[in-house]
């Protein structure tokens, strides 16, 4: 079965081939660790799980990298601003590398709760200064770079293939753009070590050949790929976001190093919005953590089933009442399974080889461009077939949970929600009567009361729900 992914950079579907027959690269571009990410952002890991877990299924060997941001992100894609790692150490009167190791925990934590397998690598930024350094001198024995008052920058224009992902022309933009302390020579050009500021101590800053300072927040994702996975390496993947500056970068700077294709694949997912077109991110101020869902009586695996219900590559729009939608479906299914009354295979069945099976059929939406929402309609229609032997809706499921990592044997929810103590029911209609007396006081009294006995209620424009915490 062949798989097909929708290349950024060609615009159009294609047929994947690897560099090396049964083996995939994938890098995957990681979080800036100055702060809590939030379910836009854990969309962007879920995706290359369904990739890394779909190839797994049709027989390759997988190596996925995803690197660790913890220094050189600038709060400007200009190159300008305050590290936001400095910055956060600033604000929170804290060591930048205690607030890089406790984001990056959290951030493992939240992939483990949805189910997102960890990577083979995962680089830190700071660990890796030698091999930044090395890449930045290449290209500048090359003739890419140039020195300004601040850093050492890339030269756009003496890269000809420059922007062609993103369709930018580096020659036709605007020149002589203004840098914190200095003049680069064009808008596109981009830092790749910046010096420290005088007279100002960094808690992160390293010796460089051009001076004390620290690298720009491109050239750690170039240098870390090409160690882990190979100058030339198939899949590379990140948020749509990333296509315009980083990602641009990334190709120039690695391919002028090189002389050689960077990455042949470019996957990338579009953003998660609250309403009808609204961003969500940590400078919008307008943030949902997993913690939040948690806190409302959600699992993670149910934002993880309103996000495979989305294509990736459009725009999630994300409210209570589709996570609660989602909540229902996935509690949905994991029903129809408890009520074949047969437990869950100790491992999955091989992959389909028979192009009028289910399996194969759901394998190969998958294998377009990861069709999450055809694959989970085909779940749904297996399992509500009253004619499938119970033993094939079982196998079906345990193969499409071998990608799809929805815990779909758990039955552990359909039990508890069965269990409410009738006390616990009383508590909550109470609160349901405060809220409609508008005794407010008291209803958050009761909220807390239900909460401390290990419920959460949620509320409803005509009722109320109890579900276990």
């Amino acid at each position: 079965m062949d798989l097909q992914l929708f290349n950024t950079l060609s615009r159009r579907k294609e047929r994947f081939v690897p560099l090396r027959p049964g083996h995939v690269g994938i890098y995957t571009c990681g979080p800036t660790v100055y702060g809590p990410a939030h379910i836009g952002n854990l969309r962007s890991y879920i995706f290359p799980d369904i990739l890394k877990k779909t190839l797994r299924r049709l027989g390759y060997q997988v190596r996925h990298v995803i690197n660790i941001t913890d220094v050189g992100h600038l709060t400007s894609n200009e190159d300008t601003g305050e590290d936001k790692m400095e910055r956060a150490a600033r604000q929170s009167a804290r060591s930048a590398w205690d607030i890089a190791a406790e984001f990056t925990r959290r951030y493992l934590a939240d992939l483990a709760r949805l189910n997102v397998e960890p990577p083979d690598v995962m680089p830190r930024a700071t660990d890796h200064i030698a091999e930044q350094i090395a890449h930045i001198r290449t290209l500048e024995a090359k003739g890419f770079t140039y020195r300004t008052e601040d850093g050492i920058y890339f030269d756009t224009t003496h890269f000809e293939r420059y922007g062609r992902m993103a369709r930018l022309h580096a020659g036709g933009l605007q020149e002589g753009s203004r840098v914190e302390m200095g003049t680069k020579r064009h808008k596109t050009d981009f830092a790749l070590w910046k010096f420290s500021p005088p007279d100002v101590k960094r808690q992160m800053e390293w010796d460089s050949p051009w001076g004390r300072g620290f690298p720009g927040w491109h050239i750690e994702c170039s240098a870390m790929s090409m160690k882990y996975l190979g100058d030339e390496f198939d899949i590379h993947t990140g948020g749509s976001d990333h296509i315009p500056v980083h990602h641009t970068n990334e190709i120039a700077q690695s391919e002028a190093a090189t002389g050689r294709p960077f990455v042949h694949y470019w996957l990338h997912g579009e953003h998660l919005v609250l309403g009808e077109d609204e961003r969500m991110g940590k400078s919008e101020g307008n943030l949902v953590l997993l913690d939040d869902l948690v806190a409302q009586g959600y699992e993670p695996l149910s934002f993880r089933y309103l996000a495979l219900n989305n294509h990736y590559r459009k725009y999630l729009q994300f409210s209570w009442q589709a996570l609660k939608a989602a909540d229902t479906a996935l509690m949905g299914l994991r029903r129809l399974l408890a009520e074949t009354g047969l437990p869950a295979p100790e491992s999955p069945p091989p992959a389909e080889r028979e192009a009028s099976a289910p399996g194969w059929r759901l394998l190969a939406e998958l294998a377009d461009d990861l069709n999450t929402p055809k694959a989970l309609a085909t779940l749904w229609t297996v399992l509500r077939d009253g004619a499938m032997p119970a033993a094939d809706k079982v196998a079906l499921a345990a193969a499409a949970d071998a990608v799809l990592s929805l815990n779909l044997f758990d039955a552990s929810r359909l039990d508890a929600a069965r269990e409410v103590p009738p006390e616990i029911q009383a508590l909550a209609q109470a609160r349901w009567n405060a809220r409609g007396a508008r005794d407010f006081a008291e209803a958050d009294r009761l909220r807390d009361e239900i909460r401390k006995a290990g419920y959460v209620v949620r509320d409803g424009k005509d009722g109320f729900e109890v579900v276990k915490a």
